[in-house]
């Protein structure tokens, strides 16, 4: 099977065109960097109007922040004070709890003596005062 096919063009030579060179301006010739400096520069004009923000920005929230940190301060001082009270409740508690110690802690509630212990009562004793004869 014979398949119809396209007719083949033979191939002819390309005139060389002489060559054409875009003509540049005689401003981007003097001033081959013009563009890269104009980027850098707009760039550094950006930056440095966001770090006057910033710089700015920080000196607002200054006073904030030292408040925040008085605050925190205060309230630190408190919760070790809060701190200290619970531990002395906690322990105590645990005195107050314990069968061992129970017997002690109610003698010291309630002022009574044990039936078994005899009361120790102290009793100053005057001084013997010197007798010097009286003319």
């Amino acid at each position: 099977m014979q398949a119809i096919q396209p007719p083949v063009t033979p191939l002819r030579p390309v005139k060389n065109s002489p060559r054409v060179t875009p003509r540049r301006s005689s401003r981007q010739r003097s001033y081959p960097h013009q563009t890269l400096a104009a980027e850098t520069g707009v760039k550094l004009a950006v930056n440095m109007v966001l770090s006057v923000c910033a710089t700015s920005a920080l000196l607002q929230l200054w006073p904030h922040y030292r408040a925040v940190q008085e605050k925190l301060h205060e309230i630190q001082a408190e919760v070790n004070l809060t701190q200290g009270r619970v531990d002395r409740s906690r322990s105590d508690f645990n005195r107050y709890f314990d069968p061992s110690l129970a017997k002690t802690v109610m003698q010291e509630q309630s002022n009574q003596a044990d039936p078994q212990q005899r009361p120790v009562i102290l009793q100053e004793v005057p001084e013997a005062e010197e007798s010097t004869p009286q003319p």
